[in-house]
């Protein structure tokens, strides 16, 4: 029987991951790409404001948090369970029942481009080992023999959807674990798993260890030889790391005695190489490897001077969970909003089920997303952020040296929106203030740090039913 109900097990998830978070605010390491092309691509990406990220794996057909019961730490809990082993034989042969049927490509691609994304991440490996895509090094993939999918029209997922992204315009990238579960260079079958780390010591066998550097780089070429443009490659799992990396944010996570560098260098060489320009994401990593910073479930304190992106799930899981609970739309487009106007991108994550559908809730929210997008999306993309940044319930942004928006964030309850609002603005000369939405002038009068705008009368219970209302002020 269930020890304990699922939810705790995502609650512990969510609190533990959270204890990490806190070094993404970390700038003063961060290194700027020194390679051209990298730092033309960087600065593109940080126009496109909203990427998505999808997990999809065997913990979908199980509907579970996604890899992570097969870490045998405390924290980890593995529902109606008593034996480590048992669950974990019975977690890597869910590969003979995955059977995506209703995973549709195309569909996907058409639903992110409508939610106004402009890039999406696809988990090609996440931690168990499972691989997404066609792997030549590893019969532990979903087009291996015995998975049921292997003979599907789809059956490279991964190269289905980035090729579906890209005919909709949308750039790609791809998720990738540096640890894996399943490999034996990794977690050795002679020793028992004792928690995320090697289950040896490299040092006294470096020849294996060897082994997995030599796996790791082979699948690395795989992705970014074999699919296509792929402009982000996101490395996740940053406890394997060199020892001489591991700083104070990081160190509860990396109790492993030895170093555990991949050779970021090689990597680097040979990505570049097959993927001129590609940004590399070696999340949590300080360096050169670290192209832009990725804070996870949360929006940090303040402005940050460096690229950055939020990571945040759609529900309470990174992938698909039986009954999740979804943030309300109007939520999603004021985490996007107070995101772009601290300088940063989102990044939302979503997952589908076993068959390879997204809970219907999870479309609404993407369609309702791009809805507002559409209309707003000149004060959100290829934006800059401004001082002061956030001002109560007043968000900034600003395109150019002439162009303020100021972003009015509604209240639920909210049944009419103020006649007046305040804009904090340097800009000077004529001041010209108008709804972009609405196509509508307003009336203005400067006063001392900036303007006094007035709401008509006859929008003001309209907009008060908007997630969020653009307001765009310019000079002559």
């Amino acid at each position: 029987m269930m020890k304990r109900p699922f939810h705790l097990f995502l609650f512990l998830f969510i609190i533990f991951r959270s204890n990490l978070i806190v070094a993404q605010s970390q700038t003063d390491t961060y290194q700027w790409p020194k390679d051209p092309k990298v730092m033309e691509n960087l600065l593109r990406w940080q126009g496109y404001k909203f990427g998505i990220l999808i997990h999809f794996g065997l913990y979908s057909q199980l509907g579970i948090v996604e890899s992570w019961a097969l870490c045998p730490e405390d924290w980890c809990e593995r529902p109606v369970y008593d034996d480590y082993f048992r669950f974990a034989t019975d977690y890597r042969n869910v590969r003979f029942l995955f059977n995506p049927v209703k995973f549709d490509p195309v569909k996907w691609a058409l639903s992110f481009k409508a939610s106004g994304a402009k890039y999406v991440i696809f988990t090609m490996k996440h931690h168990d080992g499972f691989c997404m895509y066609d792997s030549k090094f590893t019969g532990f993939r979903i087009t291996g023999g015995d998975c049921p999918y292997s003979s599907g029209k789809y059956a490279d997922v991964a190269k289905a959807i980035f090729n579906a992204c890209r005919e909709e315009g949308l750039i790609t990238g791809a998720y990738f674990s540096k640890p894996d579960w399943t490999t034996p260079y990794f977690w050795w079958p002679y020793y028992p798993p004792r928690d995320r780390n090697p289950n040896y010591d490299i040092t006294r066998y470096p020849g294996r260890w060897k082994k997995f550097i030599e796996y790791t780089h082979n699948q690395l070429k795989e992705i970014t030889s074999g699919y296509g443009r792929i402009d982000i490659l996101w490395l996740d799992g940053c406890w394997v790391m060199p020892k001489s990396c591991i700083n104070k944010h990081v160190e509860d996570f990396c109790k492993y005695p030895y170093d555990l560098g991949i050779d970021m260098p090689a990597v680097s060489r040979f990505a570049l190489e097959n993927q001129p320009g590609m940004l590399i994401v070696d999340r949590w990593v300080q360096g050169e490897y670290e192209n832009y910073l990725t804070p996870e479930q949360k929006i940090p304190d303040h402005a940050l001077s460096v690229p950055w992106e939020s990571c945040i799930s759609m529900g309470n899981a990174w992938g698909w969970v039986p009954n999740d609970t979804y943030k309300q739309a109007r939520d999603l487009i004021q985490l996007l909003i107070k995101i772009v106007a601290k300088g940063g991108n989102l990044l939302l994550g979503i997952g589908p089920d076993g068959t390879g559908e997204f809970d219907p809730a999870v479309c609404q929210r993407l369609e309702e997303m791009g809805q507002w997008l559409k209309i707003n999306g000149e004060a959100i993309y290829e934006t800059h952020p401004v001082e002061p940044f956030q001002n109560g319930k007043i968000a900034y942004t600003e395109k150019g040296k002439n162009t303020l928006y100021a972003i009015y964030l509604t209240d639920q309850e909210e049944n009419r929106m103020p006649e007046e609002l305040f804009i904090q603005t340097t800009l000077t000369g004529k001041i010209i203030c108008s709804l972009p939405a609405f196509k509508k002038t307003l009336k203005v009068k400067p006063v001392s740090g900036g303007i006094r705008v007035y709401m008509p009368a006859s929008l003001q219970g309209l907009l008060a039913r908007q997630a969020a209302v653009v307001i765009k002020v310019t000079n002559r």
